[in-house]
């Protein structure tokens, strides 16, 4: 029975954590999610364009970190991109239904 009594308490506290953590994932709107996106996107292309202007000065001498950051800069806009055509489309979609 100690070991039963010494146990409880810890379920208790994994369960309290757990609820907190998607009481935080609710309270999140589509708006914070969104901005946060779209502000990941203009610093990845910021942080593109300044490692480029640097390379191009030669404060970066680096081929490998310049095309890092291009990547990267490219795959969010990539990303970027799909995301608004899925929800054109999901909008489109629910524009077309008869009610």
């Amino acid at each position: 029975m100690d070991i039963l009594t010494s146990v409880l308490p810890i379920q208790s506290t994994i369960q309290v954590k757990q609820n907190s953590t998607a009481n935080n994932i609710q309270n999140d709107s589509f708006k914070n999610i969104f901005d946060n996106a779209l502000k990941n996107l203009n610093d990845s292309q910021l942080k593109s364009e300044d490692t480029v202007k640097n390379f191009l000065v030669g404060e970066v001498t680096d081929v490998h970190t310049v095309m890092i950051a291009l990547s990267e800069a490219k795959l969010t806009m990539q990303l970027a991109v799909e995301v608004r055509n899925k929800l054109v489309e999901a909008y489109q979609e629910v524009s077309r239904m008869q009610i």
